[in-house]
């Protein structure tokens, strides 16, 4: 399989400069809020400190966790299954629906049935899954991947959701009016929920102590769907595991402030067991995070709470968007998370950086996001998948950088010689710095000189 083409996808992606100076825009501005809730609150430092405690001590644990969750679960009413891997998460649910007659699914936003790739799985199977969330339902309605974590569609204008709509459910193709894209959008989507056989929604934190599952929502979809059907789905990733209630309070508090700024969700709804006369299933996935749990440099990222904060600060992810990572996890968090599923595949996302370190410090789980992002790209060296331009590059570098004397001469002849070169040497295709900047006018002369004519003395 050919690795993921970050920069074709960004350079598609930035064609449209509507799309680019919005999307920076918008994700800034939520970095902005973080921020301003960050210093509202003067406990913040030690709420990621604890944060990051609790997940660290939960995934160091994390087999006397499951097995209590399971047991306070079963004891609950709930059914509970495991899941190896993908495939299994989807024959499973497969296998729920089609005891039960299910012809229609209605589902919340989950990004990890993203990552199993359970909607087409089902669709084949007939049964028909409905997205209620509206940005997941844009996004399944244009046949795209989220594009987000917390917000799938944000790289859309108003323009591009009022063309899908009108193209996949008959709306008004010239009134792009959000408050009526969103009415339009819930409206068709209502009676899906009401005449639907079975409901799923996704996980954002699994209580041990009391077998109970979270899920935070701005729309109150996933109440909708978990309570309408009789047949309530979970999908339960294994990290999202907290020991007790007690816990979960430390990570509420963090979560929607470092996603959206807003000081909480609009629903943060507990589901304990099944309605009256009701089934509930929770669905427990592994799909490589044991593998990752073993991988000393990248355990970590197992400590994500899916919040986005890193995408919202990525100078590279705000300029590119995120469908052109070509992956469900998308910015800083899917550079660290996707390699270890397919390293071939995603090879070129840990260089889809700038090692600059925001990601790191806006974590609320304090994950050393930028730190492994460059350990994956010395395993991408080690392992012979750098592109040969790159690797052609980094040797000339390398030699150049290990001799004072030869980096020294590049330097002052690129300096004496750079300036007269005609414009077209150096804008075009083999320089990719070009393409959105022009090059830094060269110094009158280097560091090293002016320090041997005033200071070696």
């Amino acid at each position: 399989m050919k690795a993921i083409d970050h920069v074709k996808g960004s350079r598609e992606f930035l064609s449209s400069e509507k799309h680019q100076t919005f999307l920076d825009q918008r994700l800034w501005s939520l970095r902005q809020l973080r921020d301003a809730q960050m210093k509202a609150h003067p406990e913040w430092q030690q709420l990621r400190t604890l944060a990051s405690q609790i997940k660290e001590h939960t995934l160091t644990h994390l087999d006397f966790y499951l097995e209590m969750f399971e047991r306070k679960a079963l004891a609950n009413g709930v059914k509970v299954h495991w899941a190896k891997d993908a495939a299994a998460h989807n024959h499973i649910v497969h296998e729920i629906l089609k005891a039960h007659g299910v012809k229609t699914l209605v589902k919340s936003k989950s990004m990890l049935t993203e990552e199993c790739d359970m909607r087409p799985y089902l669709d084949a199977r007939g049964i028909e899954v409905i997205e209620t969330d509206l940005g997941e339902r844009i996004q399944q309605l244009d046949n795209e991947m989220p594009s987000h974590i917390v917000v799938p569609a944000v790289h859309k204008l108003s323009i591009d959701v009022a063309r899908v709509f009108a193209d996949t459910l008959g709306t008004d193709p010239n009134n792009a009016d959000p408050h009526y894209l969103a009415g339009q959008q819930r409206d068709k989507t209502r009676p899906y929920i009401l005449r639907a056989e079975a409901g799923m929604t996704g996980c954002n934190f699994a209580v041990a102590e009391t077998g109970t599952v979270t899920v935070c929502t701005n729309e109150g979809n996933a109440d909708l769907s978990a309570n309408v059907p009789n047949l309530h789905l979970v999908s339960i990733g294994i990290e999202k595991m907290v020991p007790a209630m007690a816990d979960l309070g430390v990570f509420i508090r963090l979560l929607s402030r470092s996603a959206l700024g807003s000081p909480i969700t609009q629903y943060t709804s507990h589901f304990r067991a099944p309605r009256r006369g009701g089934e509930m299933h929770y669905i427990l996935v592994d799909n490589g995070r044991s593998a990752r749990l073993a991988m000393e440099d990248f355990w970590y990222s197992l400590k994500c709470i899916r919040c986005s904060a890193c995408m919202n600060t990525c100078p590279v992810y705000r300029r590119s968007g995120g469908i052109s990572y070509g992956a469900v996890y998308s910015g800083p968090i899917g550079a660290i998370i996707n390699p270890t599923m397919d390293l071939k595949k995603y090879s070129t996302l840990p260089f889809a950086s700038t090692l600059n370190g925001s990601c790191t410090q806006v974590c609320p789980v304090r994950i050393n996001i930028h730190e492994q992002i460059y350990k994956w790209r010395e395993i991408v060296a080690r392992n012979n998948e750098l592109p040969f331009a790159k690797k052609s590059a980094m040797r000339a570098a390398g030699k150049i950088l290990a001799s004072p004397a030869l980096y020294r001469a590049v330097v002052d002849t690129a300096n004496a010689v750079v300036p007269k070169l005609p414009r077209i040497l150096l804008y075009n295709p083999l320089n990719a710095w070009g393409e959105a900047r022009e090059i830094p006018a060269s110094p009158r002369q280097s560091f090293h000189r002016w320090y041997l004519e005033n200071r070696k003395k």
